[in-house]
């Protein structure tokens, strides 16, 4: 190969370096978009009937209530490195937009809906879920049970929608990023 065919083809010393940022943010998120998808698919199919097949409502509750708390801070990660590699991209496109394509903005927009979510979820509604479970748990006369488990619930539901809205989300990016990524 000719110096010249090799300027061509943008193999040039170093660049190939230079380039690794793209498949890195490529690994980064699709290993993100596995772990969300592949970890709630197996937390709705495998984890939650097994503890309420296995325990009793409050252990369970309880034991759950630990599960999620550790999803909200795995997701919440999954946020963080999801916008670390779109700043990367944009970054990188600023540098030199002649040679790097602009980021996706659909992408960018789903990431954003990500991180209000997530966060929603992680640091409001968790912890005041959290609260209403105990309160139920600890009410002694069954009326005052059932209205703490009636309060607790309909926070529940509605942390589930937001649950199963984000795993949407979260399809939909990963279809945004296969887009992206195949060749042209």
């Amino acid at each position: 190969m000719t110096e010249g065919s090799k300027r061509e083809c943008h193999m040039t010393p170093g660049v190939e370096g230079r380039q690794g940022w793209r498949l890195s943010c490529a690994v980064l998120d699709l290993l993100g978009l596995t772990m969300w998808i592949g970890g709630f698919a197996a937390l709705l199919t495998l984890v939650v009937p097994a503890v309420f097949n296995t325990l009793d409502m409050e252990t369970g509750g309880r034991f759950l209530r630990r599960v999620f708390h550790h999803w909200h801070l795995l997701t919440g990660g999954i946020v963080v490195v999801f916008i670390g590699t779109e700043f990367v991209r944009r970054r990188q496109h600023r540098r030199d937009p002649a040679r790097v394509p602009p980021s996706s903005r659909t992408g960018a927009g789903l990431v954003a809906v990500l991180a209000v979510s997530t966060c929603l979820l992680a640091a409001a509604l968790g912890p005041r879920a959290a609260e209403l479970q105990e309160a139920a748990f600890a009410a002694e006369s069954p009326d005052a049970k059932r209205a703490a488990l009636e309060t607790f619930f309909q926070l529940h539901t509605t942390m589930r929608a937001l649950h199963l809205f984000n795993a949407g989300v979260v399809v939909s990016l990963l279809v945004v990023k296969l887009r992206q990524w195949r060749p042209q």
